[in-house]
C-alpha cells in the first residue's frame, strides 16, 4: 500500500490499545511505525537495478521480524522525541506496545495487495498476495484518515474501533469481489474453449469494481477486464505470447548476468513474463497496467546483446504522464461506471 495508508492503518491500530491520555502519542507512534517497514526501499544498488526488487517487502515485512522492527522504532522514537518522553508521560513499555501494533499492520496490509509480500521469510521466499485491494484506493484510505484524525483529536476509542471495523469490512469486500471475479474469469475462459492455467485476478487502480483477469493457455497469456457491479460486464482484452528465452533471446548466454536477472524478475512477477509489444528486447510483468485489459507493462527489464557477460539488465518503468495519464484515467473511469 502507499505510505499514507500504511501510516493511517498503523495509527488506527495503536488507538485501539491506548488510554485516553495517550491518544495523541499513540497516533503519532502508530502512524510512523505503520510506515517503517518500507524503509527497505533504501536497499538499492547503482550497478544492480534489481536489488531493490529482491529486498522490497523482504525481511522487514516478515512476520518474525515484527518484534525487532517494533524495538527499532521504539528506540528511534525515544531518541528523537526524548524531551517528550522525559516528562514521564509515556513509558518504554507503552511506546513499544504502540510501535509493535503499528508495525504489525504493515506486512499484513501489503499482503492484501497483488505486489507480493514475504510474510514467512526466512522460512519461505513465497510472495504472499491476497489480491483484495489496489495499492492505492481512496475509498479505503480517505474514510480511515478522517476517522483516525477524529479519534486522535477527540481521544475516542469508539471512533478508532469504527475505523478498524471499516478497514476489515473494506478488505473483506475486496476478498469477496476477488472470488467473484475469479469465477467469472474461469467461466469466460471455458466459454472460449480454453482450460486456463495460472488464472489470477487483481483489482484495477484505485477501485474494487473493475478487475484485471490474466490466465495462461497453450503458451499464451489472455488478458481481460471484468466489471463486478450489478450484472457482470467483460471488457475483452488481448493475448500475448509467454516469454520463451530460447525462442525470443536465442543469442543469450545462459550463464550471463542478464540471464540470471531474467530469473530474478521471473520470481518477482510470479512467472508472468512476456515481451513488450513495442520493444522486443524488453521483458514486462503483464500483471500490471493502468488500463486493466491492456498489455502495456508498467515496469520491465531490457536486454542488450552487446553487453558483457557480467553486465546487468536495464530496469525501466512505463507509467503514463501528463495528458496521457489523464486520458487513461478517463478511460479507466469509463470502465468503472460501465461505459
Amino acid at each position: 500500500m502507499d505510505p499514507i495508508t500504511q501510516g493511517v492503518v498503523g495509527a488506527a491500530a495503536s488507538q485501539l490499545v491506548s488510554r485516553r491520555i495517550e491518544k495523541i502519542a499513540a497516533g503519532v507512534i502508530g502512524f510512523l511505525s505503520g510506515m517503517a517497514a518500507d524503509l527497505d526501499v533504501l536497499i538499492s544498488s547503482s550497478t544492480d537495478p534489481l536489488l531493490f526488487l529482491e529486498f522490497h517487502r523482504h525481511f522487514t515485512h516478515s512476520l518474525i521480524f515484527i518484534p525487532l522492527g517494533a524495538l527499532v522504532c521504539t528506540l528511534a522514537f525515544r531518541l528523537v522525541f526524548r524531551r517528550w518522553f522525559r516528562r514521564g508521560r509515556l513509558s518504554f513499555q507503552r511506546t513499544y506496545l504502540f510501535s509493535f501494533v503499528g508495525y504489525a499492520t504493515h506486512a499484513v496490509l501489503d499482503a492484501c495487495t497483488t505486489y507480493g509480500t514475504q510474510l514467512f521469510w526466512p522460512f519461505s521466499d513465497t510472495r504472499v498476495t491476497w489480491n483484495a485491494v489496489s495499492v492505492i484506493d481512496p475509498l479505503f484510505t480517505l474514510p480511515l484518515l478522517i476517522m483516525v484524525v477524529f479519534a486522535i483529536l477527540n481521544r475516542s476509542t469508539g471512533v478508532a474501533r469504527f475505523a478498524a471495523a471499516y478497514a476489515f469490512f473494506y478488505l473483506g469486500l475486496g476478498v469477496l469481489q476477488s472470488h467473484r471475479a475469479s469465477d467469472v474469469a474461469q467461466e469466460l475462459a471455458l466459454s472460449r474453449g480454453r482450460v486456463p492455467s495460472n488464472l489470477g485476478v487483481k483489482p484495477s487502480f484505485a477501485n474494487l469494481i473493475v478487475w484485471k483477469s490474466v490466465y495462461e493457455y497453450q503458451g499464451q497469456y489472455y488478458i481481460d477486464a471484468i466489471r463486478m457491479l450489478g450484472s457482470d460486464k467483460v471488457y475483452q482484452g488481448r493475448s500475448v505470447e509467454k516469454l520463451d528465452i530460447d525462442k525470443h533471446f536465442a543469442w543469450l548466454d545462459s550463464a550471463s548476468q542478464q540471464a540470471k536477472d531474467i530469473e530474478r524478475f521471473r520470481w518477482f512477477s510470479n512467472q508472468h513474463l512476456a515481451l513488450d509489444p513495442n520493444n522486443k528486447n524488453r521483458i514486462i510483468d503483464i500483471r500490471y497496467s493502468l488500463i486493466p485489459n491492456q498489455v502495456t507493462g508498467m515496469w520491465g527489464i531490457t536486454l542488450d546483446s552487446s553487453k558483457r557477460p557480467a553486465d546487468h539488465v536495464e530496469w525501466s518503468t512505463n507509467r503514463p504522464k501528463g495528458q496521457e495519464a489523464m486520458e487513461k484515467t478517463a478511460e479507466l473511469w469509463g470502465m468503472v461506471i460501465g461505459q
